[in-house]
């Protein structure tokens, strides 16, 4: 396996994402599966899609619980 290229002009810094199962997501999240599938197809989370499976940025999901923060104080 060859080493992430760092100096990727391209995708500059992105040897240090880091990705998270949906999964590992779901768990992150407190919701289920099938929870993070929907919200991943109707756009809301990015996410790559690595073979049959998705994988999820884990900053995404950090701007994700962030934007949906909802103060019921």
């Amino acid at each position: 396996m060859m080493p992430a290229n760092t100096n990727d002009p391209e995708h500059p810094g992105l040897a240090q994402v880091r990705f998270l199962t949906v999964a590992e997501v779901a768990t992150l999240m407190r919701v289920s599966k099938m929870t993070v599938y929907r919200l991943v197809h109707n756009g809301e989370l990015p996410a790559v899609r690595v073979g049959k499976s998705f994988r999820v940025p884990e900053k995404a999901v950090n701007d994700y619980l962030r934007s949906a923060y909802f103060d019921a104080g």
